[in-house]
């Protein structure tokens, strides 16, 4: 298989990345290893030839001068690569040592393997109220390209990753998998194909430059009806938008709906802020979060003629 990584300068986590795959159970011969350097730095560059130069890995860099996205990036890998299960991953991912050798052992013509992501472990102590990472415990419905197979016919036929979905990644993964179910692929998961993505602490401006890019995935729904089956109600992007909603709307109704109805809501605002291992004083940085992300997901919703809130 070819294992295909973007990536735009992180240096350090894609060293722990290529390790990773250097510490794969699968023979080195029967897999690839595609990075490309999306209008990455000299820092990444000399990085990656380092790498090369250390062996272990049969490894290909590609460079993009312009930066493309993770989509283009990804386009680029897989189009290059020469094995006939192209296996995608992340910079900011370490692959468990079974990784490849599980996805091969689930791989089938016409089938799209997503694995099983956790919280890198040995980042634990920065988990946090501003930090992020990604969880998959189960099939879908996003099809997280930081851990998934495909049959590199299936990306011919399909055409790839749609790279209108721009620089800023989401949304671009899971376009590809429901173009591929509407084809009539079928997905699986592999729960021994384990990958781990970092922890990574954003701090209170990160949190809601994160909360602002919501906008391009807004074209999923647009494009694939069926996808709806992952937002909340199949209108709001998840619940704590369908609680806001629900709290703007009864600021104009009586007094005692108001107070019930915000009442709940600050309930469920303060829990979700101990389950993040903060205190009361973050519910109005959740209320604030919320706000632009709703803000986020509304201008998508408009910019490509869909009902999400």
């Amino acid at each position: 298989m070819s294992v295909v990584v973007p990536t735009h300068d992180r240096p350090a986590r894609l060293t722990r990345l290529l390790q990773g795959l250097r510490e794969q159970t699968l023979e080195p011969a029967r897999f690839e290893v595609i990075v490309v350097a999306d209008g990455a730095s000299t820092q990444t560059h000399d990085l990656l030839s380092a790498e090369q130069a250390r062996g272990g890995l049969e490894l290909c860099v590609l460079a993009r001068e312009v930066a493309g996205g993770p989509g283009a990036a990804r386009n680029t890998g897989w189009r290059a690569a020469r094995a006939p299960l192209i296996a995608f991953t992340d910079d900011d991912c370490v692959p468990a040592p079974g990784w490849l050798a599980a996805g091969l052992r689930a791989a089938a013509p016409r089938t799209v393997v997503q694995g099983v992501t956790h919280p890198d472990p040995a980042a634990a102590g920065q988990a946090g109220p501003f930090s992020r990472t990604v969880e998959v415990a189960t099939l879908g419905p996003q099809f997280e390209t930081c851990n998934i197979f495909y049959p590199r016919a299936a990306l011919e036929s399909l055409g790839g990753f749609d790279e209108r979905y721009g620089l800023t990644p989401g949304g671009e993964d899971t376009d590809l998998a429901w173009r591929a179910i509407g084809a009539g692929m079928r997905a699986v998961l592999a729960p021994e194909a384990v990958v781990h993505h970092a922890v990574e602490a954003l701090g209170p401006r990160g949190m809601l430059r994160l909360a602002a890019r919501w906008s391009a995935p807004m074209r999923v729904f647009a494009e694939h009806r069926p996808a709806r089956a992952m937002l909340y109600r199949r209108v709001f992007w998840n619940v704590w938008h369908y609680l806001l909603w629900r709290s703007l709307a009864c600021l104009w109704g009586p007094a005692w709906l108001r107070r019930t109805v915000l009442t709940l809501h600050l309930v469920q605002l303060r829990r979700r802020a101990r389950q993040a291992g903060a205190g009361t004083g973050h519910v109005a940085f959740l209320v604030l979060y919320d706000l632009v992300e709703c803000w986020a997901v509304a201008r998508g919703a408009l910019r490509y003629r869909t009902v999400v809130l």
